[in-house]
């Protein structure tokens, strides 16, 4: 993926508390649970509950939400499209976690089983 340099920006001082509210609606929506997106979020990156209201309180940007994390192991197994992009062809390394993250809800949304998208 050939992001421009504004598009890596963007992700890097979006913060996670804007983004978060509209996670929770798409996954609820389809019939989710907010205790299974933060089992998507734990995974991914090792957040706990009570972490992740801290950094929805704290307003930290993406950039900062992913320098904290602790990538799950098995990343490399999170493939496809999402916004029209390979995720395993982004370069820009903050771009392709937030990517990840985006494409991990988006499977939780779809109704996808939680064990395939856990990588189990």
């Amino acid at each position: 993926m050939n992001n421009t340099n504004s598009q890596d920006e963007k992700f890097a001082k979006m913060t996670f508390a804007t983004v978060y509210p509209l996670y929770l609606v798409k996954v609820e929506k389809k019939g989710r649970t907010k205790d299974e997106l933060h089992q998507v979020i734990q995974w991914l990156t090792g957040f706990n509950e009570k972490a992740i209201k801290e950094l929805i309180n704290e307003k930290v940007t993406f950039e900062l939400f992913f320098q904290n994390a602790t990538l799950n192991p098995k990343v490399n197994l999170i493939t496809g499209v999402i916004c029209g992009y390979r995720v395993e062809e982004i370069e820009n390394p903050l771009t392709q976690k937030v990517r990840y993250l985006d494409k991990l809800v988006d499977e939780l949304a779809k109704g996808r089983k939680m064990e395939k998208i856990l990588r189990n």
